[in-house]
């Protein structure tokens, strides 16, 4: 039998910007639950998702969530320059929540692109101008709507993952990540 590999994933993002729906497009058919099994690379992955909800009133179970994640994508919507102003505020939460900061993957996303032609407030270009200063870290533009590159940032964040140090640890069932000190803070991406 084919062993599973099994990846913590966060969602961020401000309230509104279509988390949930990004997750929901991404898990559909799969009983409702945050859970999505498919290959990436030949490999048999196991993603279970959370929902990081933008509300202040969710602070304590964010942080919670952000110890002990193996991913975090990073959501904004595109048509609110709001949004994009606060999506560095939640990526630094992940990075104060997680000793070792170094090996938090992010995949960056600008969601929305659906209604970019007529509502467009944030430039890909600013997109992935901040994704390049989180250390290259990658950055795609999704529609959560019309499902359009929804798939793909969870397989970049998969390999994001996999390319960061101590990808051997997650591979194991129930692991669970613990920070290490002494290492300089940052997003490793691929």
């Amino acid at each position: 039998m084919e062993q599973t590999a099994t990846y913590r994933l966060i969602v961020v993002g401000a309230g509104g910007v279509g988390k949930s729906t990004i997750v929901l497009q991404l898990v559909q058919n799969h009983g409702g639950a945050l859970t999505k099994q498919l290959r990436i690379d030949h490999e048999l992955c196991r993603l279970d998702i959370l929902d990081i909800a933008g509300q202040a009133e969710f602070s304590a179970l964010r942080d919670q969530y952000q110890r002990s994640c193996d991913g975090v994508l990073c959501v904004y919507d595109m048509t609110s320059r709001n949004s994009f102003d606060e999506v560095a505020w939640f990526r630094e939460g992940v990075l104060r929540a997680q000793e070792d900061a170094a090996t938090v993957p992010t995949v960056l996303v600008a969601n929305k692109c659906d209604l970019a032609d007529n509502k467009r407030e944030v430039a890909a270009q600013e997109g992935a101008r901040l994704a390049e200063s989180w250390t290259g870290c990658r950055f795609l533009e999704s529609s959560a709507k019309s499902r359009i590159n929804i798939d793909e940032a969870f397989v970049e964040l998969v390999r994001a993952i996999r390319a960061a140090p101590g990808d051997a640890n997650r591979r194991v069932p129930g692991h669970r990540r613990r920070a290490k000190s002494g290492r300089s803070r940052g997003c490793t991406c691929s």
